[in-house]
């Protein structure tokens, strides 16, 4: 199998993992119907760790544009809004990765990512979401720092988690079927598992703070 075969084939192979785990396990927010945790965004990180974010950012668009046409009710602007959350967590950490191939350079390209991702939905879920949701602006702004900042720093935390956590086994399991090649630097699992827990403990208590209306 010649690089160009390999490199289709996981790209497929990901873009149809990314879509089905969508679907299987999406999970609303009971408060706000409109808000739902999906686990693509660490599948699509994977891919970027392993492919490059422009892997990345084309899988991205493709996942998302399924889902638009097959499980989403959002439209053109669902998809839209999507595709700039995905990809502003899986595109900068994967970036961030290409550069630093290190355990540090995951963590950091994974905390950048999840930071980016925060502060670019707040923007468009100001701008945009009225739109799609018949809501008020100022509606939207009042839900801002209470409950879309704590759902985005939540979701890019557990999806960090589960990237961190996930990327060593699958790039096992794909050297297995030689669809990955190379050497991987080694990395000391109880380093990662403990930044993991880190990350994931750190956000969530910023969150209910935002919540409680702390800080």
């Amino acid at each position: 199998m010649n690089s160009k075969t390999k490199k289709l084939a996981l790209l497929g192979m990901f873009s149809a993992f990314a879509y089905i785990l969508t679907v299987v396990t999406r999970i609303p927010i009971s408060s706000v119907p409109f808000l739902q945790y999906d686990p693509k965004d660490f599948i699509i990180v994977i891919l970027g760790f392993i492919m490059g974010p422009v892997s990345a950012m084309g899988v991205t668009a493709v996942v998302c544009l399924i889902e638009s046409v097959t499980i989403s009710s959002t439209g053109l602007i669902g998809f839209v809004m999507n595709v700039i959350s995905t990809a502003s967590f899986a595109c900068v950490a994967s970036l961030i990765y290409k550069k630093r191939r290190t355990l540090g350079g995951a963590i950091f390209g994974l905390v950048i990512g999840v930071i980016t991702m925060c502060g670019i939905m707040l923007l468009w879920n100001y701008l945009i979401t009225p739109l799609y949701m018949s809501l008020d602006r100022e509606i939207i702004k009042s839900m801002l720092l209470p409950v879309f900042l704590p759902f985005n720093l939540i979701k890019g935390s557990i999806n960090a988690a589960l990237a961190m956590l996930l990327y060593k086994p699958v790039v096992k399991a794909l050297k297995t079927t030689k669809l990955v090649e190379g050497a991987e630097r080694k990395n000391d699992v109880k380093i990662s598992v403990i930044a993991v827990c880190v990350l994931v403990l750190a956000s969530c208590v910023l969150s209910i703070l935002i919540i409680k209306g702390i800080i």
